[in-house]
């Protein structure tokens, strides 16, 4: 019964903490009440049965205690003040109504608080996990990779720093929409990539994060319909999570692209991603349409060769105008090494070396290593892959790369 309950919870936490923010109008006090009505679920359900619906039963639970409270804290804020002879002047909140607010609205207005720009982005990435995913804390350390201990007072912090600054539970108005809507698919694009390569650990990948983002990019699409740029991020996610199970051998070990079986990669998550990406064609691209579209590029070659390697470049470039970084010009060194040679990528990458952005960045060193391998430089591309294998904090990609330094051996 206990994983029948949390794996409700999984799936309603987010709705449930949202209801009750709508009511009480503090992230941190819902998730509270929220974790009451979870415990209330875990002591009646064994006994009474599992209700015919019991996300409905936990929100119920949730929104009541939460009217309770409020009306509780508004009789002691009237005692205190010795306002009693003015009950009769003061107008109380419509509670019934807001037990009946659509339940979308709320979650938006969720969304965009967990993700405010006063947070940092991995506290950010933490409380939207924590609300909107009913992860517990030690899930969320785990796949961090942190303590359980840094992980709560991250998560503490957050909500202390939502309500020191009275962030109201609402979406934005028009002015800063735009700010706050890239803050939150920041985040949901953070928590996909430390699921889908992992910056540190044993393992390459941690599918469950990059399921976690999935969800929260598909929800945006049903809360967000008309902005071109959630559904961009949509379609970049269902793309890039197509390839997970041909990603990683039955060992683990890492499988680079080209190697990969393309008959494994998920051709529903490609559907749902181009269809994304359709819905996402609405004027101007955005970072996200674009980085869509280039997956899009590889998701359409059946081979390796088949992959318009010309068109990528092209979209990097793009990319590079819109959102300078060194990272993007990094992968565009590597489509134009594709598609012009490996002499041609290698300048373009060279030129990156003594940015101090990439000082640390072991992808870098791994791109040199692959193109002067295939310029037969081996002595060099053997430096750069011990470089790179030095610098990652992935155990799986140092053995990939060491490998590589291995193979560039006489």
């Amino acid at each position: 019964m206990r994983r029948t309950v949390e794996a409700v919870w999984r799936m309603e936490a987010g709705r449930v903490v949202a209801g009750i923010a709508a009511i009480v109008r503090d992230v941190g006090q819902a998730e509270e009440l929220a974790q009451d009505a979870l415990v209330a679920a875990l002591e009646q359900w064994p006994r009474d049965g599992v209700p015919a619906k019991p996300g409905a039963w936990l929100m119920t639970v949730g929104k009541r205690r939460a009217v309770d409270t409020v009306r509780r804290q508004q009789t002691q804020q009237r005692t205190l003040a010795e306002l009693g002879r003015d009950l009769d002047e003061q107008v109380s909140p419509d509670f019934d109504a807001r037990l009946d607010e659509p339940i979308e609205d709320d979650l938006l207005r969720l969304i965009f608080v967990a993700c405010h720009p006063l947070l940092s982005p991995i506290a950010r990435a933490a409380l939207t996990l924590r609300l909107l995913g009913g992860l517990t804390t030690g899930e969320i350390a785990r796949a961090f990779l942190t303590s359980e201990s840094t992980v709560g007072q991250r998560i503490t912090r957050a909500k202390q720093t939502l309500a020191d600054a009275r962030v109201p539970f609402e979406v934005p108005g028009r002015a800063e929409r735009t700010e706050r809507l890239d803050s939150v698919l920041e985040v949901v694009y953070l928590i996909f990539n430390e699921g889908y390569a992992a910056t540190a650990g044993d393992d390459w990948m941690r599918p469950a994060l990059s399921q976690e983002a999935l969800r929260l990019a598909r929800l945006l699409q049903g809360l967000m319909p008309d902005e071109p740029e959630v559904h961009g991020l949509a379609a970049l996610l269902e793309i890039q999570a197509s390839r997970t199970h041909a990603r990683t051998a039955p060992d683990g070990t890492p499988i680079l692209l080209n190697d990969q079986d393309r008959s494994r990669w998920d051709q529903l998550l490609i559907r749902r991603g181009l269809a994304a990406l359709d819905k996402a064609h609405t004027g101007q691209p955005g970072p996200y349409v674009l980085q869509a579209e280039i997956a899009a590029c590889h998701a359409r070659a059946r081979t390796p060769g088949e992959t318009d390697w010309a068109r990528i470049a092209t979209l990097y470039a793009e990319l590079a105008r819109l959102v300078p970084s060194p990272v993007v010009e990094l992968n565009r060194a590597v489509a134009v090494a594709q598609a012009d040679g490996p002499a041609a990528g290698l300048e373009l990458a060279r030129a990156l070396a003594d940015d101090p952005a990439l000082a640390t960045y072991h992808l870098l060193p791994s791109v040199l290593g692959d193109l002067l391998a295939k310029l037969g430089r081996h002595d060099e591309a053997r430096a750069e892959f011990e470089r790179a294998a030095a610098l990652t904090g992935n155990a799986r990609e140092r053995a990939l790369l060491l490998d590589r330094a291995a193979a560039c051996r006489p």
